[in-house]
């Protein structure tokens, strides 16, 4: 009944609206793919499609199949990548994309380890605003990335939650008295002033980091908080990169109306169509170990 080619010509007819289309995209003859769904729905007993003259629309029935069948799918193209990888040797290698404000997070503390067991481990290591991060997993340019909490989960990501980091407003002590000087600080001062905020390329945003419509973006938080000490604005920035209290420009904001703290979460995610190898493996069982009974990151 529903083979892995019956499936394949099934949703090449569904995706494409018609045999002719499917056929194409198949690199068949129309006729093929139109015997193939006949087939299938002879050996069902279902009949999948209404034929029309211009297009194919799916019946009650193959709506209903639909999903089990883009399941399927997905556990075949899965399971043909898993198979691919018991053919090809472990390679001693580990590649990981960064969001900036995880630089100082404890992603460095399993490596020692790594190496140890795999003495000619080759390490990549690229830090890049989180959507760009992203970007690099899904084509396969890294096996892991290290970013904070997605609105939305992609179906291609696999991923294990390891933590949070603490994201503080702070500003220049210089900014802070010309702003507020003794009054109480309010949320709305945030809203009406200059706010440094880390970009990427696709202009992609946190909007729980995001109070001020006049903003000014940087490459990374680096760069932001030269810019807030430099009393051009505000910004969000990982309490792990400040300097002791009392020590430096920068101070962090106390508000009135509200935290001045923004708490993310930190997931580690792969690609769930690309089977982690060996070495992979072995960096996420030492993140795991060496978090138990640890702080956030």
């Amino acid at each position: 009944m529903f083979s892995s080619e019956a499936v394949r010509v099934f949703l090449a007819v569904v995706d494409h609206g018609s045999f002719s289309a499917a056929a194409r995209a198949l690199g068949r003859m129309p006729s093929a793919v139109s015997m193939a769904v006949g087939q299938l729905e002879a050996e069902l007993d279902l009949q999948l499609f209404e034929r029309q003259a211009r297009s194919t629309v799916l019946t009650p029935a193959g709506l209903a199949l639909l999903p089990q069948a883009r399941l399927a799918a997905s556990h075949l193209q899965r399971l043909g990548a898993q198979a691919l990888a018991l053919h090809e040797a472990p390679q001693p290698r580990l590649s990981l994309a960064l969001a900036p404000e995880l630089e100082g997070a404890g992603w460095s503390a399993p490596l020692a380890a790594l190496a140890e067991a795999f003495p000619p481990l080759a390490l990549d290591v690229r830090v890049l605003p989180q959507a760009e991060a992203m970007a690099l997993l899904r084509e396969g340019e890294v096996q892991l990335a290290l970013v904070f909490e997605r609105h939305a989960l992609e179906a291609w990501e696999g991923f294990e939650e390891v933590g949070c980091e603490l994201l503080v407003a702070v500003a220049s002590r210089a900014w802070l008295a010309q702003v507020a000087g003794n009054a109480p600080l309010r949320s709305e001062t945030l809203q009406e002033t200059r706010q440094i905020l880390v970009g990427s390329r696709a202009g992609e945003h946190n909007p729980r980091l995001i109070h001020s419509a006049n903003r000014w973006e940087a490459g990374s938080h680096m760069a932001a908080m030269r810019l807030v000490e430099a009393g051009l604005g505000w910004a969000f920035l990982p309490r792990a990169m400040l300097p002791p209290s009392g020590q430096g420009e920068l101070v962090e904001l106390a508000f009135d109306n509200m935290s001045n703290q923004v708490s993310l979460w930190v997931d580690v995610v792969w690609h769930r169509e690309r089977p982690l190898g060996t070495v992979a493996q072995r960096y996420l069982a030492l993140l795991r170990e060496g978090l138990r009974g640890q702080p956030p990151l």
